[in-house]
């Protein structure tokens, strides 16, 4: 597995016909009313969720009880386990995993999870293509699934699932939204609204196989409140590649262009 998570282009024709010209999607939702607010770009193309995907591994965890607070259950590193970031090179709580991003962790709790238990979750939240069978041929779909697998997801559909979550649609449990909620680890900001997100990072594959060392997908999504209303929002870029991390880039550019203009909308 390449340093960074990867996603397929080949699974995603609709993506790979517009190389190398570079995506963008800005997408914003009243929860409350389903209003969009702002909806700028390709929103409906789907790449893998990367990162983003902790999201829904945290409702699963905390609903089917392999996840209890924020650092319960602390998990033991083992060098089998994937680690070419040096912050997964440790043992590992919910807290950590979700500052981390860590992919061996979620990859422990799906696994609990088990085939059946995992697709049905998946099912019920309506989540992307629904697709967790994995790479073709090899039965990984409860670890790589959202790895630059099978699984995508486009930002209107990430608003969509996101809305689900802040109205408290969803088949899980009162923990698994209020523990999601609080590992998240909201940030204020200084116009007063507060935003918990996630970052997802991925980088295309070629043709071949090979990552494309030129580009990379940037995930950021959330929600964001402010007294009673709350706005839900997805941003994702392809951009080229920089020292950086897409997802950190695009989480920073959101906060600055998009989150101070919130009253506005």
């Amino acid at each position: 597995m390449a340093a960074v998570l990867a996603t397929s282009l080949a699974l995603q024709p609709s993506l790979a016909s517009q190389s190398p010209t570079l995506l963008s999607c800005t997408t914003l939702m009243d929860a409350a009313t389903g209003q969009r607010l702002r909806h700028d770009g390709q929103c409906d193309a789907r790449a893998t969720p990367a990162s983003t995907f902790n999201i829904v591994v945290s409702l699963m965890g905390y609903d089917s009880g392999h996840l209890i607070d924020e650092h319960t259950p602390l998990l033991p590193y083992k060098p089998t386990y994937a680690s070419w970031n040096s912050e997964w090179r440790a043992d590992t709580d919910p807290t950590s995993w979700i500052k981390y991003s860590n992919v061996w962790y979620a990859q422990q709790v799906t696994t609990k999870l088990g085939d059946a238990r995992f697709q049905h979750y998946i099912d019920s939240f309506g989540y992307g293509n629904r697709d967790v069978s994995g790479d073709a041929g090899k039965h990984n779909g409860l670890t790589q699934s959202w790895i630059g697998s099978s699984l995508a997801i486009s930002p209107d559909e990430q608003v969509d699932f996101l809305r689900k979550i802040v109205n408290r649609q969803l088949p899980v449990s009162v923990h698994a939204y209020e523990m999601t909620a609080r590992i998240l680890n909201p940030q204020t900001l200084d116009n007063g609204w507060t935003i918990s997100g996630k970052t997802g990072t991925a980088s295309p594959v070629l043709a071949d196989g090979r990552d494309d060392n030129t580009r990379q997908y940037g995930w950021y999504v959330g929600w964001a409140t402010k007294g009673a209303r709350t706005i839900v929002f997805a941003r994702m870029v392809l951009d080229h590649r920089q020292e950086t991390y897409a997802g950190l880039r695009t989480r920073q550019a959101f906060l600055r262009d998009v989150a101070t203009q919130l009253d506005t909308l």
